[in-house]
């Protein structure tokens, strides 16, 4: 049986449900047939929303006489955990308590002990996970801990500096032809009550006057890359496939493509020379992952950049914009392995 950990309206799940059906699986619960259940042909697959825990969902388990149960009631399926052969975590819900629970801090004080629970019986399944289990995703995660892995592997790296030093910014402000700043995280934030995102900035002679606030939160400086492409490199298992995206008529997306400013951005196939796509499977397995999407510059001499890994990168535009099986190569990976 396979368990998709996601958020309900999630259109990367929709399209490798679509990829599963496709692969003879049947879709279970919420989104399945109203009248099938687990019991019936083809490899089961469970679409379940971890905010639904505990307000709307049940989780036992139990050790007695020897004996362990691992039980999920969803409300429509109650699910043999221990059947369960792979796990797709896509950007999965916290757990929410139920409604009736209104006292802020009571609800905070659920919420942990909902978390702590369903850490400790994911650590039981005896699944194949994708991308992987909590704690090697966070650790894969961390800029800092992949980037040294890829200059391990022989990836061309940006001179990069992680600090909260303000002085450390001037300096590297200096040595740079251009620098940029960066995010350690791109978590976002609320500005005047807005929600609100740091993008890729490149940083001016203005910035250094205010560079004492520096030290309030910690960023990422790197001299800026020219770019002739930059790629989203997307990793499933062995498989890797490569989008190139040309900002070059883009005045919004030109120094950060998360801008989105599709009808001046071109989309396309890249052809990865096949070392460079070797090395891109190494690091992914090496940092302990089953897939992350892998962000390069194309420089105008043709070298290689590697910026950032991301756990969790988006694919769907990747799949949407050049036709590349993303979806498929997923659903491939939870039915099988992605063996052929």
């Amino acid at each position: 049986m396979i368990l998709i950990i996601s958020r309900r309206g999630d259109g990367a799940v929709e399209r490798v449900l679509t990829a599963l059906r496709r692969r003879g699986a049947r879709p279970v619960g919420p989104v399945g047939d109203a009248d099938t259940t687990a019991d019936g042909p083809g490899t089961p697959v469970l679409w379940w929303d971890t905010g639904d825990f505990p307000g709307r969902s049940r989780i036992t388990a139990s050790f007695t006489g020897g004996e362990r149960r691992l039980l999920l009631d969803t409300g429509a399926e109650t699910i043999d955990l221990s059947r369960i052969t792979a796990v797709w975590r896509s950007r999965p819900s916290a757990p929410s308590a139920a409604g009736s629970v209104t006292e802020p801090s009571h609800r905070a004080h659920v919420d942990r002990q909902a978390e702590f629970m369903l850490d400790g019986v994911w650590s039981l399944l005896p699944a194949r996970w994708l991308p992987g289990r909590r704690a090697d995703e966070r650790r894969a995660h961390n800029k800092i801990f992949h980037m040294a892995r890829a200059i391990d592997l022989g990836f061309s790296v940006p001179d990069t500096v992680y600090t909260n030093d303000p002085e450390e910014l001037a300096g590297a402000y200096e040595s740079a032809e251009r620098l940029v700043a960066k995010q350690i995280t791109a978590e976002p934030f609320q500005v005047d009550g807005a929600e609100h995102r740091a993008f890729t900035t490149v940083v001016t002679r203005r910035h250094l006057t205010s560079r004492h606030r520096v030290r309030h939160e910690p960023v990422i400086l790197q001299p800026y890359v020219p770019k002739a492409v930059e790629l989203r490199v997307i990793v499933v298992g062995a498989r890797v496939f490569a989008a190139e995206i040309d900002v070059s008529a883009s005045r919004t997306a030109r120094d950060d493509w998360r801008h989105y400013d599709n009808d001046r951005v071109r989309y396309g196939v890249h052809e990865l020379p096949a070392e460079v796509a070797s090395r891109c499977a190494r690091l992914v397995a090496d940092v302990g992952l089953t897939y992350a999407a892998l962000d390069f510059i194309v420089t105008p001499g043709g070298e290689y950049v590697f910026l950032e890994l991301n756990s969790s990168g988006a694919w769907g535009f990747v799949e949407l914009w050049t036709g590349l099986p993303v979806s498929d190569a997923i659903a491939g990976w939870l039915m099988d392995g992605g063996t052929p």
